[in-house]
């Protein structure tokens, strides 16, 4: 089955995989709505047949946000998902068992590029009822608008990077969101601090094979890191976050939870990681998170011991 997703969708090329389907599914539609300087409400449709007695059953739900001149949760984007009803109950039942152990606590999601932190964390920001922001994006607002792509050009990383520790500070302030982080973001010791102060962090952790498949279908034009590379663009994309995963590894293995796509493939029978969906991640992620804070660390954080 076919996914659409419009071309200004911040997702990885996976989602429009046509294996995305293969189970009973249903769709999930959102608008990008955003005004300046008032709060607005952006409605979130979604469908989800299910055969029962020559009947058909759905689901409907809304997302809150406001703009971000208010610190608001990112503008969401337009396209088309589908998620396996089967999944989404999966989700919810698995929110609902973890939530007396989050909390309330907050979520990053840290890792490479094109690992499905946008997508995955929008899919659980709303599973939490949780506020969910996209750092890059949150940067680019602050750059007048500017690409990640083109801050890099104009002003160098290190000004990126200093708007991206400026934007965890902010965040570390709330609770009850999830943050989609920058892959670098992790290299920074002062950035551990703002997103532990009150949220969980979690590695999306994928074969870098598939990145690079994934990155190299959708082009490096909008990957300031990896656009000068010479070669195809799946070499230069393998060789670059092979370079760059040697010098994050460390950095991402100390993340509170660990997501790997691998092992998620693996229990679940599939030959591939690109067969995953992205529930079947967050499910994952809910797991892993859950795993933690039943550990006496994770619950004495989550303000659970006393």
């Amino acid at each position: 089955m076919e996914v659409g997703v419009a071309c200004k969708l911040k997702c990885p090329t996976w989602m429009e995989s046509e294996r995305f389907g293969r189970k009973s599914t249903g769709s999930l539609r959102f608008g990008r709505i955003l005004k300046q300087d008032q709060k607005v409400r952006v409605v979130v449709s979604a469908h989800f047949p299910v055969q029962t007695s020559n009947r058909h059953r759905s689901i409907s739900f809304e997302v809150s946000c406001s703009s971000y001149k208010n610190f608001s949760a990112s503008t969401l984007e337009t396209g088309t998902v589908h998620v396996p009803y089967a999944e989404a109950l999966t989700l919810k039942n698995k929110s609902q068992e973890i939530e007396p152990y989050l909390n309330g606590h907050s979520i990053y999601l840290v890792g490479l590029m094109g690992s499905g932190k946008t997508t995955v964390g929008k899919i659980l920001s709303h599973v939490l009822s949780y506020s969910f922001y996209d750092s890059d994006a949150l940067i680019e607002q602050e750059v007048n608008g500017m690409s990640v792509a083109e801050i890099f050009k104009l002003h160098g990383e290190s000004f990126f990077r200093k708007k991206e520790t400026e934007i965890l500070r902010r965040l570390s302030s709330k609770k009850q969101l999830v943050a989609s982080t920058g892959g670098g973001a992790v290299v920074q010791d002062e950035n551990w601090d703002y997103m532990q102060k009150k949220g969980i962090i979690v590695w999306l952790d994928v074969p870098l094979e598939a990145l690079a498949q994934r990155i190299a279908a959708v082009g490096t034009h909008s990957r300031p890191l990896l656009h000068y590379e010479p070669g195809d663009p799946y070499t230069k994309a393998l060789k670059r976050l092979s370079y760059l995963l040697e010098q994050r590894g460390k950095n991402y293995a100390k993340a509170n939870a660990r997501v790997s796509l691998e092992e998620i493939a693996s229990k679940l029978g599939y030959r591939d990681v690109s067969d995953l969906t992205p529930t079947e991640i967050a499910i994952e992620a809910l797991e892993q998170i859950e795993g933690y804070l039943k550990k006496e660390g994770g619950m004495a954080i989550a303000g659970l011991l006393f």
